[in-house]
């Protein structure tokens, strides 16, 4: 779905994927111990200290640690007590320091995207206590059995896997006035910080997207008059910093009725490892894909297949005819063992060819917490399975499920590898937000390689910055390379960015005048790979005088923004405050249930961050 070469996909995620049936972990070759990304891991649930580095880069652990407790008293907070020590220490992989200014746009230099990114792993189980010693006694013992010749690998428990991909740079328009990302309409990240905010902890800063947490919400932008898109830019000054303006850039893909919707044949790979047995998986799962079943329509298809310590082919493509069917098979699902996915996706990719017709649209759906835990370490044949499936034109979307030993990494990956999208689920209401509102952004896909590049004039602009998009970086020369792989929308999706700009002279005026151009590029969903391109030029009348005056759509999007840079220790966002962006939310937040919401996920946050452990209202007044 996006730009990914392979040498991105962190080694330890291919080999959690090539898990075999029944096996255990082998040790790691000299290859595979040297490109594995650094992992830490803490005793306790780690929650983030809430201070933003000094500069672009993130600094060693232990000077954000000490900065910590400074900017908490420096924001109004209680100082923070010593954590006391835990009763068993825990090992922990050491964490490679930062290589400097967290430089995300490398590729403009030829580098790989997110080449700096480092990996957090938080939480862990602690050792387990040892039983005492019998004592000696003269009573003769049967013969103890013999040891098992293979035992399934117990399923870990208490760890996290997020990754950092750092923050962009600001940039002089007047060395390089090309910003070039691909498409993203992941919504992950946003549920995974709001259900940890709910739960009473400030998310880790490493799992903080700032483009999921824009791309999460329908600001209502109008849908186009005539092709697939619509593009709506403007802009304002910062509430934030200064001398500085907002501009967004956001496109609306066109929406399709269900009744020209092109017919779908779905598989539906569940994980039923010991790691999902809980309420909030297996059986979050089980009611997620029958809301996505009752969406169906007459020549839709489904399949469903599950993986644990074997892989089985619970039911054939089905036609949605046979509804009952599906739904038995479904209800029929349990969790037990452990992960093998790589023979999961094997098989889910074998059922979707059963089915797979030019012109329709064919996709994997992977439902699991990404805790896999047993399996071979070969690198390349996963990849090799995914891209092989995406090129005949099957895709595979990650929906999430669960804590404490969730993977984001993994099922971000994975579908970024599939050409597909990723969602979190957290709540019956989110499944029915994922699985019945918005679902046609699955289920019709309107172009693929979606590409946006902005353009700065140097005449007008000082600086820029894009917030989030971090890993989506393109080169600038590879906008118009039809060959690179860019993001996939679907029907009725929309995708937000914002810049934070620092104009030196007032907008341009007359015809043609414009500080920022903007071109997207696209593929057709079905026909040639030749890619299409549009223009679209900021007025200078879609700069607003004054925030205040600002469309409030853009005025919310703001309030996302600002919450995300803080989240995720921007170091941009040191002398923002969660009481501010609380009130930019309240001022212009529709009526819309999630909207509303948000205002008091920032509220909680704000009582998490000044040491508050009581109950906060998460409800806007």
């Amino acid at each position: 779905m996006r730009t990914r070469p392979l040498d991105l996909v962190a080694p330890a995620l291919v080999t959690a994927l090539l898990i075999g049936c029944g096996g255990s972990t082998p040790a790691p070759t000299a290859a595979t111990a040297s490109a594995a990304p650094t992992e830490a891991a803490a005793g306790q649930p780690m929650q983030p200290e809430f201070d933003a580095p000094q500069d672009e880069g993130r600094p060693p652990t232990a000077e954000r640690e000490e900065a910590a407790a400074s900017d908490a008293v420096d924001r109004g907070a209680a100082p923070a007590e010593a954590a006391p020590p835990p009763a068993l220490p825990v090992a922990a992989a050491p964490v490679a320091p930062s290589p400097g200014p967290a430089q995300s746009r490398a590729t403009k230099a030829g580098a790989a995207p997110g080449a700096d990114a480092r990996v957090r792993v938080t939480g862990g189980a602690p050792a387990p206590k040892r039983a005492p010693t019998p004592a000696a006694t003269a009573v003769a013992r049967p013969a103890p059995p013999p040891p098992a010749v293979a035992v399934t690998a117990p399923e870990p428990q208490g760890s996290e896997t997020y990754r950092d991909y750092g923050v962009n740079p600001v940039e002089d328009p007047a060395k390089d006035r090309l910003s070039t990302f691909a498409i993203d309409v992941d919504t992950a990240s946003y549920a995974i910080a709001r259900r940890k905010i709910m739960d009473g902890a400030l998310p880790p800063y490493q799992a903080v997207r700032a483009e999921e947490f824009l791309n999460y919400f329908d600001y209502g932008y109008a849908s186009p008059a005539t092709g697939p898109f619509a593009v709506h830019l403007a802009a304002a000054p910062s509430p934030f910093t200064a001398g500085h303006h907002l501009v967004r850039v956001a496109v609306q893909g066109k929406r399709v009725p269900v009744k020209e919707r092109t017919p779908v044949h779905l598989v539906y790979l569940v994980d039923t490892s010991g790691s999902m047995h809980s309420p909030d998986k297996i059986e979050l799962a089980k009611k997620s894909l029958k809301m996505l079943t009752d969406t169906l329509k007459p020549g839709d298809t489904v399949a469903l297949c599950t993986y644990a310590g074997s892989v089985r082919e619970v039911l054939a493509p089905t036609g949605i005819e046979s509804k009952g069917k599906i739904l038995a098979a479904l209800a029929d699902l349990t969790a037990g063992g452990s992960t093998a996915m790589s023979s999961g996706i094997d098989l889910a990719y074998s059922l979707a060819e059963r089915t797979l017709v030019k012109g329709h649209v064919n996709r994997v759906i992977v439902l699991s917490d990404g805790d896999a835990n047993v399996g071979p370490t070969s690198h390349d044949e996963i990849l090799k399975t995914i891209k092989r499936a995406r090129d005949k034109g099957i895709t595979l979307s990650t929906v999430g499920f669960g804590q404490g030993n969730y993977k984001d990494l993994m099922m971000e990956q994975l579908a970024n590898q599939g050409d597909g999208n990723y969602a979190y689920i957290d709540s019956e209401a989110q499944a029915r937000r994922v699985f019945s509102e918005q679902v046609g952004g699955m289920l019709q896909v309107i172009a693929r390689d979606v590409k946006i590049q902005v353009e700065f004039d140097p005449s007008f602009v000082k600086s820029y910055r894009l917030i989030g998009y971090e890993n989506r970086d393109v080169a600038d020369r590879d906008f118009r390379n039809d060959k690179v792989d860019a993001g996939e929308i679907g029907a009725g999706h929309s995708v937000t960015a914002l810049y934070d700009v620092e104009l030196k002279a007032p907008a341009p005026k007359g015809d043609g005048a414009a500080p920022v151009v903007v071109r997207l590029r696209h593929k057709a969903p079905l026909g040639p790979n030749t890619a299409e391109e549009t223009l679209v030029k900021m007025a200078p009348g879609a700069i607003a005088p004054t925030f205040d005056a600002a469309p409030a759509d853009l005025r919310f999007a703001s309030a996302v923004a600002g919450f995300a840079e803080v989240l995720r220790h921007s170091p941009h966002a040191r002398s923002w405050r969660l009481a501010d962006i609380e009130k930019i939310a309240r001022a212009a937040a529709s009526s819309k249930g999630d909207q509303q919401e948000f205002i008091g996920i920032v509220r909680r946050a704000g009582a998490l961050s000044s040491g508050k452990t009581d109950a906060v209202a998460v409800n806007a007044d």
